[in-house]
């Protein structure tokens, strides 16, 4: 559903506009309205939709001005006015779409057509953008490395081998996906410090887990992470909803 928001300082244009889109445009969710130029603004702001069909002259602020108020770059503008003298001015603010009072059927359904492919290719890029970020961020954790101070040496390791890490008063071991524990003489903020950033989360006050090696949520006697090792990992029941938030990210 493409979510849309109508505005137009005359009611029963809206009316007129929600009833035409609600027959021959079921693709339209109307998600509200307004005849208030200025509240629109505020009402556009709150919704976030995906759609607008904008009036251009109305008292207050225009058309144009509400687009200026509310920075638009990320939704689909259809005007929809009685002139016909505004086609240049709705090009340079890259409408999908600049229909003419009393509107015509087709003519609307070839806007929405219009809307659709244009949501379209911004999802589209909007998905290669997320995988691009997903695809770089794992590159950089994958060739990161780390200095642990163990006992009588210093590791370098890198981030992908960290499970998990366990405080222990002031030292800290720091558990490897091979078996290996290490035990560093620096505390547990020392690492969350630079592992947060990695997708590190930390579901106790002892605790901080790689999130790729966790495999689900469990009950019992209390919430844990389950990873991948079949360790259960402990979650302070204040951390609980961060730490879903953090494995959904």
């Amino acid at each position: 559903m493409i979510k849309a928001i109508l505005v137009d300082d005359e009611h029963n244009n809206i009316v007129n506009l929600s009833a035409l889109l609600n027959k021959y445009c079921p693709q339209i969710e109307i998600i509200g309205s307004e005849t208030d130029s200025n509240k629109a603004v505020f009402l556009i702001k709150e919704k976030r939709p995906d759609l607008i069909f904008l009036d251009i002259q109305m008292p207050g602020k225009s058309g144009f001005e509400v687009l200026e108020a509310i920075s638009y770059s990320d939704l689909a503008v259809v005007f929809v006015t009685a002139y016909d003298n505004y086609g240049i001015q709705a090009l340079r603010v890259s409408a999908v779409d600049y229909i003419l009072k009393p509107i015509d059927i087709e003519q609307l359904k070839k806007a929405v057509e219009r809307v659709e492919k244009r949501l379209s290719l911004q999802r589209k890029n909007e998905n290669l953008d997320n995988l691009l970020s997903i695809l770089q961020n794992r590159h950089h954790i994958e060739n990161h490395r780390i200095a642990i101070a163990a006992t009588g040496e210093t590791r370098f390791v890198y981030v992908r081998e960290i499970v998990r890490c366990e405080s222990d008063n002031s030292y800290t071991f720091i558990h490897l996906e091979n078996g290996e524990k290490l035990l560093s003489s620096q505390p547990m903020h020392h690492y969350e410090s630079i592992l947060v950033s990695y997708g590190f989360i930390r579901t106790h006050q002892s605790h901080l887990v790689n999130r790729s090696f966790v495999k689900s949520i469990i009950k019992k006697d209390g919430q844990y992470v389950l990873l991948t090792s079949g360790d259960m990992v402990p979650i302070s029941r204040y951390k609980l909803d961060d730490v879903k938030k953090g494995l959904l990210n």
